[in-house]
């Protein structure tokens, strides 16, 4: 096995090891470094550096490799919080058409969550890497291109794109059987079958996670209300 092979995060932890299961891999200790100088001193820059470190040092990163809902907990954080964040933190200078993003972003997302490349994308770091970038490059593209919409015309774009998370969690949280092999056996030392470790990743993308979009989406609609001059 060659030292791209495996899971990132390590092998899927036991009840009892996740607490101390961090990573302090310091290619990740790096990257989170000069994404915090790139980001700036903004209070949001920082938040959104801190929402990564939780997502790739703390042990989600771990339980992540032994569930899928852990998964789907970790790519919410990166699309619909930290993402979103750093759009704040490093705005459009100009207002941008957000189609094509949503559409990147969205491609992007339902592809990595396809059985073959999701469980390829777990088993060889290189992949893995490649998975997380393209989930959050995009999701920031798009973010950016909405926030930079006047008056709060990205509200639409915001609800289009949690439109196309829900349609993803139901297909998964509504799958007759169990589609990933990477987290084939590692969900029953949690109690739970592959299956139901599914439908509540499923349950999760369908409804939790919209919690994100709602928190930026009342953002949004503040600034069109305040566009009509009805708000203070």
């Amino acid at each position: 096995m060659s030292g791209w092979e495996g899971l990132y995060c390590g092998p899927a932890p036991l009840p009892a090891e996740l607490p101390w299961r961090w990573n302090f891999d310091p290619w990740a200790l790096v990257l989170l470094a000069l994404l915090a100088l790139w980001a700036g001193r903004s209070r949001a820059g920082g938040a959104a550096v801190l929402v990564l470190a939780v997502a790739f040092l703390s042990p989600l990163c771990a339980l992540s490799s032994a569930l899928f809902s852990a998964r789907v907990v970790h790519h919410v954080l990166l699309v619909a919080v930290a993402a979103p964040l750093l759009a704040l933190a490093r705005p459009a200078r100009a207002g941008r058409a957000a189609g094509v993003p949503l559409l990147l972003a969205t491609a992007c997302l339902w592809l990595w969550h396809v059985p073959a490349p999701y469980d390829a994308a777990l088993g060889h770091k290189a992949l893995y890497w490649a998975m997380q970038a393209s989930l959050f490059g995009s999701a920031w593209a798009f973010w950016r291109a909405a926030f930079s919409l006047r008056d709060g015309a990205g509200l639409g774009w915001v609800c289009l794109a949690f439109l196309a998370m829900g349609m993803l969690g139901a297909i998964l949280a509504l799958a007759p059987g169990a589609l990933y092999a990477t987290h084939a056996t590692a969900p029953l030392l949690w109690g739970l079958s592959p299956l139901a470790d599914q439908q509540l990743g499923g349950l999760i993308m369908w409804m939790p996670a919209g919690l994100p979009y709602a928190v930026w989406g009342g953002m949004l609609a503040r600034r069109a209300w305040r566009a009509t001059g009805a708000w203070p």
